[in-house]
Protein backbone atom coordinates (compact mmCIF):
# COMPACT_ATOMS: atom_id res chain seq x y z
CA UNK A 1 0.00 0.00 0.00
CA UNK A 2 2.90 2.33 0.85
CA UNK A 3 4.38 1.83 -2.62
CA UNK A 4 1.04 2.68 -4.28
CA UNK A 5 0.64 5.84 -2.22
CA UNK A 6 4.21 6.89 -2.99
CA UNK A 7 3.64 6.33 -6.72
CA UNK A 8 0.46 8.40 -6.62
CA UNK A 9 2.30 11.22 -4.86
CA UNK A 10 5.05 11.23 -7.47
CA UNK A 11 2.50 11.30 -10.30
CA UNK A 12 0.69 14.25 -8.71
CA UNK A 13 3.97 16.16 -8.50
CA UNK A 14 4.77 15.42 -12.13
CA UNK A 15 1.31 16.56 -13.23
CA UNK A 16 1.72 19.80 -11.28
CA UNK A 17 5.01 20.80 -12.95
CA UNK A 18 3.43 22.41 -16.08
CA UNK A 19 0.97 24.31 -13.88
CA UNK A 20 3.75 25.57 -11.60
CA UNK A 21 5.86 26.69 -14.55
CA UNK A 22 2.90 28.50 -16.10
CA UNK A 23 2.15 30.18 -12.76
CA UNK A 24 5.74 31.45 -12.73
CA UNK A 25 5.26 32.67 -16.31
CA UNK A 26 2.13 34.66 -15.40
CA UNK A 27 3.84 36.22 -12.38
CA UNK A 28 7.06 37.21 -14.20
CA UNK A 29 6.84 40.08 -16.74
CA UNK A 30 10.48 39.62 -17.76
CA UNK A 31 9.89 35.94 -18.53
CA UNK A 32 6.81 36.80 -20.63
CA UNK A 33 8.98 39.22 -22.63
CA UNK A 34 11.65 36.58 -23.26
CA UNK A 35 9.02 33.98 -24.24
CA UNK A 36 8.00 36.29 -27.10
CA UNK A 37 11.38 35.66 -28.75
CA UNK A 38 10.86 31.90 -28.98
CA UNK A 39 10.27 31.10 -32.68
CA UNK A 40 7.03 29.60 -33.87
CA UNK A 41 6.85 26.74 -36.35
CA UNK A 42 6.65 27.79 -39.99
CA UNK A 43 4.02 27.02 -42.59
CA UNK A 44 5.16 24.27 -44.94
CA UNK A 45 2.88 25.28 -47.82
CA UNK A 46 4.01 27.33 -50.79
CA UNK A 47 0.67 29.04 -51.31
CA UNK A 48 -2.86 29.26 -49.92
CA UNK A 49 -4.13 27.18 -52.83
CA UNK A 50 -2.58 24.19 -51.05
CA UNK A 51 -4.74 24.74 -47.95
CA UNK A 52 -7.63 22.44 -47.12
CA UNK A 53 -10.16 25.10 -48.03
CA UNK A 54 -13.69 25.20 -46.64
CA UNK A 55 -14.28 28.49 -48.49
CA UNK A 56 -12.76 29.52 -51.81
CA UNK A 57 -12.04 33.04 -50.56
CA UNK A 58 -9.29 31.63 -48.30
CA UNK A 59 -7.27 30.79 -51.42
CA UNK A 60 -6.51 34.53 -51.58
CA UNK A 61 -4.53 34.43 -48.30
CA UNK A 62 -0.87 35.39 -48.54
CA UNK A 63 0.78 32.80 -46.28
CA UNK A 64 4.25 34.27 -46.72
CA UNK A 65 3.39 37.90 -46.00
CA UNK A 66 4.12 37.02 -42.35
CA UNK A 67 7.39 35.04 -42.24
CA UNK A 68 7.72 35.90 -38.54
CA UNK A 69 4.83 33.66 -37.47
CA UNK A 70 3.13 30.34 -38.24
CA UNK A 71 0.47 30.91 -40.88
CA UNK A 72 -0.85 27.37 -41.39
CA UNK A 73 -1.27 24.19 -39.39
CA UNK A 74 0.04 20.71 -40.06
CA UNK A 75 -3.44 19.74 -41.31
CA UNK A 76 -3.41 22.64 -43.82
CA UNK A 77 -5.74 25.04 -42.04
CA UNK A 78 -4.87 28.76 -42.19
CA UNK A 79 -3.81 30.74 -39.10
CA UNK A 80 -5.04 34.30 -39.65
CA UNK A 81 -2.69 37.22 -38.97
CA UNK A 82 -2.72 40.87 -39.96
CA UNK A 83 -1.26 41.35 -43.44
CA UNK A 84 -2.37 37.98 -44.83
CA UNK A 85 -5.73 39.04 -46.26
CA UNK A 86 -7.56 41.73 -48.20
CA UNK A 87 -10.43 42.79 -45.90
CA UNK A 88 -12.50 44.38 -48.67
CA UNK A 89 -12.28 41.26 -50.83
CA UNK A 90 -13.34 39.05 -47.92
CA UNK A 91 -16.31 41.29 -47.13
CA UNK A 92 -17.47 41.38 -50.77
CA UNK A 93 -17.29 37.61 -51.11
CA UNK A 94 -19.16 36.92 -47.89
CA UNK A 95 -21.88 39.41 -48.83
CA UNK A 96 -22.27 37.64 -52.18
CA UNK A 97 -22.45 34.28 -50.38
CA UNK A 98 -25.08 35.61 -47.98
CA UNK A 99 -23.10 35.00 -44.78
CA UNK A 100 -24.82 36.00 -41.55
CA UNK A 101 -23.53 35.69 -38.01
CA UNK A 102 -24.99 34.88 -34.60
CA UNK A 103 -22.95 36.22 -31.69
CA UNK A 104 -23.61 34.50 -28.37
CA UNK A 105 -22.51 36.03 -25.08
CA UNK A 106 -23.37 35.35 -21.44
CA UNK A 107 -23.73 38.25 -18.97
CA UNK A 108 -24.78 36.70 -15.69
CA UNK A 109 -24.68 38.23 -12.22
CA UNK A 110 -22.24 41.10 -11.79
CA UNK A 111 -20.69 40.50 -15.21
CA UNK A 112 -23.63 42.28 -16.83
CA UNK A 113 -23.03 45.60 -15.09
CA UNK A 114 -19.26 45.34 -15.32
CA UNK A 115 -18.78 44.42 -18.97
CA UNK A 116 -21.82 44.09 -21.21
CA UNK A 117 -22.33 47.70 -22.35
CA UNK A 118 -18.71 48.16 -23.43
CA UNK A 119 -18.72 44.75 -25.12
CA UNK A 120 -21.82 45.53 -27.18
CA UNK A 121 -20.89 49.10 -28.08
CA UNK A 122 -17.41 48.08 -29.21
CA UNK A 123 -18.83 45.15 -31.17
CA UNK A 124 -21.06 47.51 -33.12
CA UNK A 125 -17.94 49.36 -34.29
CA UNK A 126 -15.75 46.37 -35.13
CA UNK A 127 -17.47 42.95 -35.30
CA UNK A 128 -18.49 41.72 -38.78
CA UNK A 129 -19.32 45.24 -39.93
CA UNK A 130 -21.43 45.11 -43.09
CA UNK A 131 -22.82 41.62 -42.45
CA UNK A 132 -26.14 40.70 -40.80
CA UNK A 133 -25.48 40.02 -37.09
CA UNK A 134 -27.85 38.80 -34.39
CA UNK A 135 -26.75 39.06 -30.77
CA UNK A 136 -27.98 36.27 -28.53
CA UNK A 137 -27.78 37.70 -25.02
CA UNK A 138 -27.99 35.17 -22.19
CA UNK A 139 -28.60 36.79 -18.82
CA UNK A 140 -30.39 36.27 -15.52
CA UNK A 141 -31.74 39.87 -15.54
CA UNK A 142 -33.05 40.67 -19.04
CA UNK A 143 -34.40 44.06 -17.96
CA UNK A 144 -30.84 45.27 -17.30
CA UNK A 145 -29.52 44.62 -20.82
CA UNK A 146 -28.41 48.07 -22.08
CA UNK A 147 -30.25 49.71 -24.95
CA UNK A 148 -27.64 50.43 -27.62
CA UNK A 149 -27.92 51.84 -31.11
CA UNK A 150 -27.49 49.05 -33.67
CA UNK A 151 -26.24 49.21 -37.23
CA UNK A 152 -28.57 48.19 -40.08
CA UNK A 153 -29.19 44.42 -40.38
CA UNK A 154 -28.33 43.87 -36.73
CA UNK A 155 -30.59 42.85 -33.85
CA UNK A 156 -30.52 41.59 -30.26
CA UNK A 157 -32.38 38.62 -28.80
CA UNK A 158 -32.36 38.43 -25.02
CA UNK A 159 -32.72 34.98 -23.46
CA UNK A 160 -33.15 34.49 -19.73
CA UNK A 161 -30.99 31.89 -18.01
CA UNK A 162 -30.76 30.87 -14.39
CA UNK A 163 -27.81 32.07 -12.35
CA UNK A 164 -25.66 29.26 -11.00
CA UNK A 165 -24.08 29.47 -7.56
CA UNK A 166 -20.61 28.79 -9.03
CA UNK A 167 -19.07 30.70 -11.92
CA UNK A 168 -17.50 27.44 -13.10
CA UNK A 169 -20.97 25.99 -13.64
CA UNK A 170 -22.05 29.06 -15.63
CA UNK A 171 -18.97 28.63 -17.81
CA UNK A 172 -19.50 24.91 -18.39
CA UNK A 173 -23.28 24.90 -18.77
CA UNK A 174 -23.16 27.51 -21.53
CA UNK A 175 -22.29 24.64 -23.87
CA UNK A 176 -25.75 23.12 -23.50
CA UNK A 177 -27.47 26.52 -23.69
CA UNK A 178 -25.70 27.42 -26.94
CA UNK A 179 -26.47 24.02 -28.46
CA UNK A 180 -30.15 24.37 -27.56
CA UNK A 181 -30.52 27.86 -29.04
CA UNK A 182 -28.73 26.82 -32.24
CA UNK A 183 -31.28 24.04 -32.66
CA UNK A 184 -34.32 26.17 -31.80
CA UNK A 185 -33.41 29.47 -33.46
CA UNK A 186 -29.94 30.22 -34.86
CA UNK A 187 -29.87 27.54 -37.54
CA UNK A 188 -32.98 29.05 -39.13
CA UNK A 189 -31.49 32.54 -39.43
CA UNK A 190 -27.67 32.51 -39.48
CA UNK A 191 -24.95 30.71 -41.42
CA UNK A 192 -22.27 31.12 -38.74
CA UNK A 193 -21.99 31.36 -34.95
CA UNK A 194 -19.33 33.03 -32.78
CA UNK A 195 -19.30 32.50 -29.02
CA UNK A 196 -17.63 35.12 -26.81
CA UNK A 197 -16.85 35.77 -23.17
CA UNK A 198 -18.31 39.11 -22.14
CA UNK A 199 -15.23 40.47 -20.30
CA UNK A 200 -13.60 41.68 -23.52
CA UNK A 201 -13.60 44.85 -25.64
CA UNK A 202 -13.30 45.09 -29.44
CA UNK A 203 -10.58 47.51 -30.51
CA UNK A 204 -10.12 46.71 -34.21
CA UNK A 205 -11.62 44.91 -37.15
CA UNK A 206 -12.95 41.44 -36.30
CA UNK A 207 -14.31 40.69 -39.74
CA UNK A 208 -15.35 38.11 -42.28
CA UNK A 209 -11.79 36.79 -42.62
CA UNK A 210 -12.50 35.01 -39.31
CA UNK A 211 -15.43 33.05 -40.71
CA UNK A 212 -14.96 29.35 -41.39
CA UNK A 213 -16.53 25.96 -40.83
CA UNK A 214 -14.75 25.43 -37.49
CA UNK A 215 -12.81 28.31 -35.93
CA UNK A 216 -10.48 28.21 -32.92
CA UNK A 217 -8.31 30.85 -31.26
CA UNK A 218 -4.65 30.59 -30.18
CA UNK A 219 -4.41 31.53 -26.51
CA UNK A 220 -2.37 34.72 -26.12
CA UNK A 221 -0.38 33.36 -23.18
CA UNK A 222 0.57 30.05 -24.80
CA UNK A 223 1.24 30.54 -28.51
CA UNK A 224 5.02 30.92 -28.04
CA UNK A 225 5.36 28.33 -25.29
CA UNK A 226 6.60 24.78 -25.91
CA UNK A 227 3.82 22.22 -25.95
CA UNK A 228 5.06 20.59 -22.74
CA UNK A 229 3.93 23.69 -20.87
CA UNK A 230 0.38 23.69 -22.27
CA UNK A 231 -2.01 23.21 -19.37
CA UNK A 232 -4.15 20.48 -20.86
CA UNK A 233 -6.10 18.41 -18.37
CA UNK A 234 -3.68 15.67 -17.27
CA UNK A 235 -6.18 13.78 -15.12
CA UNK A 236 -6.91 10.40 -16.77
CA UNK A 237 -10.27 10.30 -14.95
CA UNK A 238 -11.54 13.33 -16.88
CA UNK A 239 -13.05 13.19 -20.37
CA UNK A 240 -10.88 16.25 -21.11
CA UNK A 241 -7.68 14.28 -20.46
CA UNK A 242 -4.93 14.94 -23.00
CA UNK A 243 -1.35 13.72 -23.17
CA UNK A 244 -0.52 15.81 -26.23
CA UNK A 245 -2.19 18.23 -28.62
CA UNK A 246 -1.66 20.70 -31.46
CA UNK A 247 -2.07 24.14 -29.87
CA UNK A 248 -3.60 25.54 -26.72
CA UNK A 249 -6.93 27.14 -27.64
CA UNK A 250 -8.71 29.88 -25.72
CA UNK A 251 -12.38 29.26 -24.93
CA UNK A 252 -13.05 33.02 -24.79
CA UNK A 253 -13.79 32.77 -28.53
CA UNK A 254 -14.82 29.87 -30.73
CA UNK A 255 -17.06 29.67 -33.75
CA UNK A 256 -17.85 28.30 -37.17
CA UNK A 257 -20.85 27.17 -39.15
CA UNK A 258 -23.92 26.55 -37.00
CA UNK A 259 -23.61 22.80 -37.63
CA UNK A 260 -20.00 22.67 -36.44
CA UNK A 261 -20.62 24.82 -33.36
CA UNK A 262 -23.63 22.70 -32.45
CA UNK A 263 -21.52 19.54 -32.73
CA UNK A 264 -18.76 21.07 -30.57
CA UNK A 265 -21.07 22.37 -27.84
CA UNK A 266 -23.04 19.11 -27.69
CA UNK A 267 -19.86 17.03 -27.38
CA UNK A 268 -18.36 19.30 -24.70
CA UNK A 269 -21.59 19.26 -22.72
CA UNK A 270 -21.76 15.47 -22.82
CA UNK A 271 -18.14 15.23 -21.63
CA UNK A 272 -18.79 17.72 -18.83
CA UNK A 273 -21.82 15.72 -17.66
CA UNK A 274 -19.88 12.46 -17.72
CA UNK A 275 -17.23 14.10 -15.55
CA UNK A 276 -19.90 15.31 -13.14
CA UNK A 277 -21.30 11.80 -12.82
CA UNK A 278 -17.79 10.63 -11.91
CA UNK A 279 -17.21 13.53 -9.47
CA UNK A 280 -14.51 14.99 -11.72
CA UNK A 281 -14.02 18.59 -12.84
CA UNK A 282 -11.61 19.41 -15.66
CA UNK A 283 -8.68 21.67 -14.83
CA UNK A 284 -9.87 24.66 -16.89
CA UNK A 285 -13.53 23.61 -17.01
CA UNK A 286 -15.14 24.08 -20.46
CA UNK A 287 -11.83 25.25 -21.96
CA UNK A 288 -10.23 21.89 -21.17
CA UNK A 289 -13.09 20.08 -22.89
CA UNK A 290 -12.92 22.47 -25.85
CA UNK A 291 -9.20 21.73 -26.28
CA UNK A 292 -9.86 18.00 -26.22
CA UNK A 293 -12.61 18.31 -28.83
CA UNK A 294 -10.50 20.48 -31.15
CA UNK A 295 -7.61 18.07 -30.90
CA UNK A 296 -9.87 15.21 -32.04
CA UNK A 297 -11.77 17.37 -34.56
CA UNK A 298 -9.27 19.77 -36.11
CA UNK A 299 -10.52 23.33 -36.73
CA UNK A 300 -10.61 24.46 -40.35
CA UNK A 301 -9.39 27.94 -39.41
CA UNK A 302 -7.30 29.22 -36.50
CA UNK A 303 -7.23 32.83 -35.34
CA UNK A 304 -3.99 34.40 -34.14
CA UNK A 305 -3.79 36.04 -30.68
CA UNK A 306 -4.44 39.38 -32.41
CA UNK A 307 -8.09 38.35 -32.15
CA UNK A 308 -7.97 38.22 -28.34
CA UNK A 309 -4.97 39.91 -26.74
CA UNK A 310 -3.98 40.51 -23.13
CA UNK A 311 -2.03 43.75 -22.75
CA UNK A 312 -0.44 42.51 -19.52
CA UNK A 313 1.79 40.28 -21.68
CA UNK A 314 3.62 43.38 -22.84
CA UNK A 315 5.11 44.19 -26.24
CA UNK A 316 5.25 41.47 -28.89
CA UNK A 317 6.54 42.39 -32.35
CA UNK A 318 4.30 39.79 -34.01
CA UNK A 319 1.12 41.42 -32.66
CA UNK A 320 0.72 44.16 -35.27
CA UNK A 321 -2.91 44.94 -34.42
CA UNK A 322 -5.22 44.14 -31.54
CA UNK A 323 -8.76 43.28 -32.53
CA UNK A 324 -10.16 42.29 -29.15
CA UNK A 325 -8.65 42.98 -25.73
CA UNK A 326 -9.12 41.31 -22.39
CA UNK A 327 -10.97 43.74 -20.15
CA UNK A 328 -9.58 44.31 -16.64
CA UNK A 329 -10.48 41.31 -14.47
CA UNK A 330 -12.01 41.81 -11.03
CA UNK A 331 -12.56 38.20 -10.08
CA UNK A 332 -12.41 38.92 -6.34
CA UNK A 333 -15.68 40.85 -6.56
CA UNK A 334 -17.32 39.45 -9.70
CA UNK A 335 -17.05 35.78 -8.75
CA UNK A 336 -18.39 36.14 -5.23
CA UNK A 337 -22.04 35.18 -4.54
Amino acid sequence: MGYVQKTKSILKCVLCIPIMLCAFYFLSPSLRLLIGYLPMDKCSLESAKMLSLDNSVDASLDLWSRPDVQTCTSWKAPIIWEGMFDPDFYDRMHKIEGSSVALTVFAVGRYLDAYLKNFLNSSEHHFMVGLPVTYYMFTDVPEKVPDIKLRPQRSIKVIKVEKSSRWQDISMMRMKTISDVIESDIRHHCTHVFCFDVDQVFTGRFGSEALGDSVALLHAHYYHLPQKLFTYDRNPKSKAYMQTGDFYYHAAIFGGSWKSVKALTEACYQSIMEDKQNNVEALWHDESHLNKYLWLHKPSKVLSPEYCWDTSIGYRSDIRVTRLLWAPKHYDTLRTP
